[in-house]
Parts: C-alpha cells; sequence; structure tokens
C-alpha cells in the first residue's frame, strides 16, 4: 500500500493523526459538554458548535494566505500546533460553573475554542499543501526519465491521499472512547454513573424551569445515576460538578496529543518540501502562449469553485454527526452500553477499514481501464449520503418518532421501550463513511491537481472553506430536529444530497476535460 509514496507521506499523515486525535476527543463531547455544564439548550449549543466548525475552516484561509505569503509552510505548521495547545489547556481548566462564574467560564471556554479554531486554521490546510507538494516533486522528477514514468506515478496522488486520511481516522476511532472513560471513571470515584438525559434534567431543576411533569423523570433517572433519596439543588449541583470535571480531564489528553503531533513534525521536518515560489516571468513566451495559458489556468480554478459550492452540501449532511445525529443518539437510541460520544468512533472505524477496501476497487478498475473519475467519485459520494438519510427516514416513520420536544415529553418508560436498537446508527454510519470517502480526501486529491502552484496553502483553505459554509448551516438541522417529525427532517438532507448529486453528475464532463489536460507548465502568464 505504501510503495512507491513519497517518504514525507508517513511522517505528516503521523503529525496529522496526533493533531487529529486531540481535536476528535474535543469534539466527541463539545456540544453534549456545552449542555452538561452551562444548562445551554440543543439549539445554542448547536449554534456554538457550528460557529466553531465554520471558524476552523475559515481561518484555514488565513493559514493558507500567511504561509503562501511567507513561504514557511513548516513554521506556520508548527504555531499552528502551539496555539492550539494553548486553547486545549484552557478547555482542561476543572473549574466549577454557579451562576456567578457562569458567564466567565462560557466566555473562557468560547476563547479557547477561537484559539483551537486559529491554530487548526494555520496547521490544517498547509499540511495537505507539502502532501500535495511531494506528489507535484516526485511526478517532475519522473516526467524526466519519460511519458511512460509519468503515467506510473500519476495515480498515486489519490491513493496517497486516501492513505493520508486513513491516519487522520485512526486518531479519530481512538479519541472518542477517551472522554466517555475519563468522566465514567470520575463519576464512579463519586459513586455516581453516568446518565445522558440527566445534567439537562438536573440544570432545570436548579433553574426552576423543570416542568412538573418532568419530575418524575428526574428522580427516576436520579435512581439510575445512583443518587439516593429526593431531588435537591445540592444533589444536583454535585451531579453536575463531577460530571463535568471528568470531561475537563479529557481536555488534557488532547494536549498531550498536540505535542506529540509537534514532535514527530520536528523530528521528521526534513522530509517535507516547501511549495513553490513564484518565478520571474519568462520573457521568451509569446502574447498567444500567456493567453492560453491564463485561459488554462481560469477552467482550472472554475473547476475548483464548482466542486467547491457542491461540497458545501455535503459538509451541511455529514457534520450532523457533530449536532443532529449525536442528539438523536442520546434521545432516540439506547445508550446504557453506548454513550452518544462513542458513537463518533463508528465513522473513523469504518474509514479504517473501508479505505482498503475501495482503493482495490478503484485499482482493479484502473487497471481495467474502467478508471472512475474524481469529480465522478463526488457524484457518488452524494447518493450513499443521500442512502444514509433515507434509510433514516424510513426508520424514523415506521418507529413513528415524533419531533425531539415532543417524544421528551412522553415518561421515560415509554420513551425508553419506544428508543432504537445501536445498530440503527451503525448502518447510518456505514452509509455516511462510504459516501466521505469518495469525496473527502479524492476532494483533497482534486485540489491539488488544479490548484496554481503558488497558491496550494490557499487552495486547500478555500476546500476547507466550504466545510465552513456547510458547519454554518448545521443549526438548520438541529431546528428541524426539534420541531418536525424525525422523518420529515431526515427527508431534507435526502432532497440536498439528490439535488447536489444531479448537479456534480451535469458537471462532470466538463470537469473531466479540465482535470485531464496537461499541467500548466508555468504559471507566469497569469500572474
Amino acid at each position: 500500500m505504501f510503495k512507491g509514496h513519497p517518504k514525507g507521506l508517513i511522517p505528516a499523515a503521523l503529525s496529522n493523526m496526533g493533531e487529529r486525535f486531540g481535536y476528535y476527543i474535543m469534539a466527541a463531547v463539545l456540544s453534549l459538554f456545552l449542555c452538561s455544564k452551562f444548562g445551554l439548550g440543543d439549539e445554542t449549543a448547536a449554534l456554538i458548535y457550528s460557529i466553531f466548525l465554520a471558524a476552523i475552516y475559515v481561518l484555514s484561509l488565513v493559514g493558507g494566505v500567511i504561509a503562501d505569503r511567507t513561504q514557511n509552510y513548516k513554521g506556520t505548521i508548527m504555531a499552528g500546533i502551539i496555539v492550539m495547545a494553548l486553547g486545549y489547556v484552557a478547555l482542561a481548566i476543572p473549574i466549577t460553573a454557579t451562576k456567578g462564574t457562569m458567564a466567565f467560564l462560557l466566555t473562557l471556554t468560547c476563547t479557547a475554542l477561537v484559539f483551537i479554531a486559529f491554530g487548526n486554521g494555520l496547521f490544517k490546510g498547509n499540511l495537505q499543501a507539502i502532501v500535495g507538494q511531494m506528489y507535484d516533486e516526485m511526478e517532475a522528477e519522473e516526467a524526466k526519465k519519460g511519458p511512460e514514468a509519468l503515467k506510473a506515478v500519476q495515480g498515486k496522488r489519490d491513493t496517497g491521499f486516501q492513505i493520508f486520511y486513513v491516519f487522520i481516522n485512526i486518531g479519530g476511532l481512538v479519541a472518542p472512547f477517551i472522554a466517555p472513560f475519563l468522566r465514567s471513571w470520575w463519576l464512579g470515584r463519586f459513586g455516581y454513573k453516568y446518565v445522558a438525559e440527566l445534567p439537562s434534567l438536573c440544570h432545570q431543576f436548579i433553574d426552576n424551569t423543570l416542568p412538573a411533569d418532568q419530575m418524575v423523570n428526574l428522580q427516576q433517572y436520579m435512581t439510575k445515576a445512583g443518587i439516593t433519596g429526593a431531588a435537591s439543588i445540592d444533589t444536583c449541583q454535585d451531579y453536575l460538578a463531577v460530571f463535568n470535571q471528568g470531561v475537563h480531564f479529557a481536555f488534557i489528553a488532547s494536549v498531550v496529543a498536540m505535542l506529540i503531533s509537534l514532535a514527530i513534525f520536528l523530528a521528521k521536518k526534513n522530509l517535507f518540501p516547501t511549495p513553490a515560489k513564484k518565478e520571474t516571468v519568462d520573457v521568451n513566451i509569446s502574447p498567444e502562449e500567456k493567453a492560453a495559458m491564463a485561459k488554462e489556468l481560469r477552467q482550472r480554478l472554475y473547476a475548483l469553485f464548482a466542486v467547491l459550492g457542491v461540497v458545501i452540501f455535503f459538509w451541511f449532511s455529514f457534520h450532523q454527526n457533530g449536532v443532529t445525529l449525536s442528539f438523536f443518539t442520546r434521545d432516540y437510541v439506547i445508550s446504557d452500553m453506548f454513550p452518544a460520544e462513542l458513537w463518533q468512533a463508528v465513522n473513523p472505524f469504518f474509514v479504517i477499514v473501508l479505505t482498503p477496501i475501495i482503493m482495490l476497487i478503484f485499482g482493479r478498475l484502473s487497471k481495467k481501464g474502467k478508471e472512475i473519475s474524481t469529480p465522478r467519485k463526488i457524484a457518488y459520494g452524494m447518493f450513499i449520503a443521500g442512502l444514509a438519510y433515507l434509510f433514516l427516514a424510513i426508520y424514523s416513520y415506521v418507529a413513528n418518532y415524533p419531533s425531539s420536544v415532543e417524544f421528551l415529553k412522553i415518561d421515560a418508560t415509554t420513551r425508553e421501550a419506544m428508543k432504537a436498537g445501536p445498530w440503527v446508527m451503525i448502518v447510518t454510519y456505514f452509509l455516511l463513511t462510504v459516501a466521505e470517502l469518495f469525496i473527502s480526501p479524492l476532494g483533497l486529491s482534486f485540489v491539488s491537481k488544479v490548484a496554481p502552484k503558488t497558491m496550494l496553502g490557499l487552495c486547500q483553505g478555500l476546500w476547507l472553506g466550504t466545510t465552513a459554509i456547510g458547519n454554518i448551516l448545521l443549526p438548520i438541522g438541529t431546528l428541524m430536529y426539534k420541531n418536525i417529525s424525525l422523518w420529515q427532517c431526515w427527508g431534507v438532507f435526502i432532497i440536498v444530497c439528490l439535488i447536489s448529486m444531479g448537479v456534480m453528475l451535469g458537471m462532470v464532463k466538463w470537469l473531466e476535460r479540465v482535470t485531464s489536460d496537461k499541467p500548466v507548465e508555468t504559471e507566469k502568464a497569469a500572474e
């Protein structure tokens, strides 16, 4: 699998894996943590989560511009890791939120998220740009040996980004287990057990906003959590304090992961290239040649923006796993053995297992002369994402699930009997992961193919910027989840995915022409 790839690929992937490990520890619990620590509603927590995710990807544009202008990609990446670590240190401080400290602590938490987002913006896109440059240099070296040698390595880029993506998800697979383990361990030290529904009810009880018909549910869940006697403000506050302290300890693991990522990058940075600098205009190029090169460059940028526009809607659908799908697993799925955060590990598990299979299928098709182009793979990915939501819509319709607001009004015993088995989420994440593997790593490869070589950091930032726009739309999913029947909520995502697939298929032939053209020999005429 690794044969014939640049020597710097695996160290870059390991460095990224360490960073992703720290990130996914935090991301697995963020929206639920905001609700449990500060008593925020699902909509508010989803809004903060979506703004945070959007900021990560918007700031990737800033990070790309900084690296492109300074030509100091490695320094920018290292600075990003350090800034992220500072953000995780702030999140790790286990101060209990009270009415007097609530505003300060929420501000501190949001400030920490800004640090993490900015550090990620400096790190993520620029590391991907370096990986793309590795393949640019490898292809340039092979081109000197002749057309056959070049042809032999040109298919390596897609495979390389898929390998890079697998390492990301190894970190993502292990990370979601850390926070639930530490939280449950810490609760156990005080004689408590994890109960997903209890923090929200405790906050409502403390604030005197708990509906009278929910008192029975509060008492039942407190008994389930190991709390004896009648509910009181003191017992609620104590449970919340212990519950959230356990989550804070998980952020310490994120700090350690950042330091490991930095150590790997420093140890192997001599293997990483620096993307190409601008060159002086060649006065021997004729006006006709300059015009032809400028036209080709424009076509490549048009293709890039066309794909970016479609992929926005994939990220809007896919990243519901951090908000709406997390709330769904908390509210509608049996969670005695599987806390909601652990479901975040299902997606990276499937990425690791399925990537070699998909690579094998694509490889065999390529050998038979039936290679599927990257734009067509992206279109197929949108269709598969639609299938995931079609499955959820059918299941929710058959189960007669109302909106989450109405569902949570049902008494606890009846609600437990209505909950879905874990297999529902396994099927959902399986389909979403297959869709992801058709879109995300191949999208990174596509960007590295069409991006002007002096704008690699910026163009990778633009790819991440599409994720930002998709993440800004995430609260729409939460609003639907709370206010309309679930099958209707999932139906909206089906429509979004199918329309995106149709648009992509309509552009496929044009995109294939653009990406099949020989690369621009020089971009001097367009500068």
